[in-house]
């Protein structure tokens, strides 16, 4: 085994790197395109390319559920680092931007020629709706080869997206990446992303989160479509059985945190009005890493990522307005 030496980064996190695209239209847009009001839909690479011509004028940020997460990880006053794979091109160039500018470590992976970064396109029409085209792009070929070595094995806990789960040689990059935080005496944790995604993957996942996570992180919609039971104590009594530690939110009724030895219920902060729920999972869990890289105890842990889904709530986007050190 590896010696064992000081940790660079709290947290790694490996995901789907994609761009936010977002652009004020009116209805007439919408038909133009003949885009479904509302929706979300996945998109290929002329239709990304077209559309992303038609809007115009448009904000660009960097999104992602893992880079949200360390985002809100760096918010904290951690150390986070991303892996993610962009292609040399306008839009890759913004997401590194956008990460480093709040003070994470950006391993973009090896670029491909041919596909373009991904891009989740949104148009916001007058009426506050959101209508959005996602196209994964290049982000959805990560392999074995793109995932930095050193970097895994300079965070105390590596973090994995479940929405990159798709390609079979994303599959084996995972497991590549949590053989080498367990070599170097890390830990490892997943996202199970969303209910569809997990029936998608049930087995695959079930295999991973026996095998090789530490930390399971998901909802509980998500955790009772990862054991197929009707009940949210059976699948605490299914996830103990396969995992040390899993940490599952319930919206409104907080959190449950679940070791083999205790159920920890962690209630939700108050929020006076909730906006958007988009990116509440999260940045739970870059609270709750935050916490649990700096040796707090569970409950608080819990806490913490209550603070950080709460504030991202409490306003439309993904990422915390505010940063995070000031609301503990």
């Amino acid at each position: 085994m590896p010696e064992r030496v000081a940790a660079e980064f709290d947290v790694v996190g490996i995901g789907n790197a994609l761009v936010d695209v977002i652009a004020h239209a009116d209805d007439s847009f919408i038909h133009a395109e003949s885009l479904v009001k509302g929706s979300m839909t996945l998109i290929e690479t002329d239709r990304a390319v077209s559309l992303y011509q038609a809007l115009g004028s448009a904000v660009e940020m960097s999104g992602g559920s893992a880079a949200n997460t360390m985002c809100g990880v760096a918010s904290f006053g951690g150390r986070a680092a991303y892996i993610g794979k962009v292609s040399d091109d306008e839009l890759g160039r913004v997401f590194g931007h956008d990460l480093r500018a709040v003070g994470v470590a950006f391993r973009p992976g090896m670029p491909e020629q041919h596909t373009p970064t991904g891009r989740c396109i949104i148009v916001v029409t007058p009426d506050a709706q959101r209508t959005m085209n996602t196209y994964l792009g290049v982000s959805s070929l990560l392999c074995t080869p793109d995932i930095d070595v050193a970097t895994v094995a300079a965070g105390q806990v590596l973090y994995m997206e479940g929405y990159l789960f798709d390609r079979f040689e994303a599959k084996v990059a995972f497991r590549h990446a949590a053989g080498i935080a367990h070599a170097h005496g890390r830990m490892v944790s997943l996202t199970l992303s969303d209910s569809f995604c997990v029936d998608r993957h049930r087995d695959d996942f079930r295999g991973l989160v026996a095998d090789e996570v530490d930390i399971l992180f998901g909802n509980e919609e998500e955790l009772l479509s990862l054991y197929e039971v009707d009940s949210f104590d059976a699948a605490v009594a299914a996830v103990r059985a396969d995992c040390a530690l899993a940490a599952i939110t319930r919206g409104p009724l907080g959190s449950v945190i679940i070791t083999p030895d205790e159920i920890l219920v962690v209630h939700a902060e108050p929020v006076e009005q909730v906006l958007d729920t988009t990116g509440a999972g999260d940045l739970f869990a870059s609270g709750f890493l935050y916490g649990f890289t700096r040796g707090l105890d569970l409950a608080e842990c819990g806490r913490l990522g209550s603070i950080a889904a709460a504030e991202v709530i409490s306003h439309v986007g993904p990422r915390p307005l505010v940063e995070l050190h000031k609301l503990r």
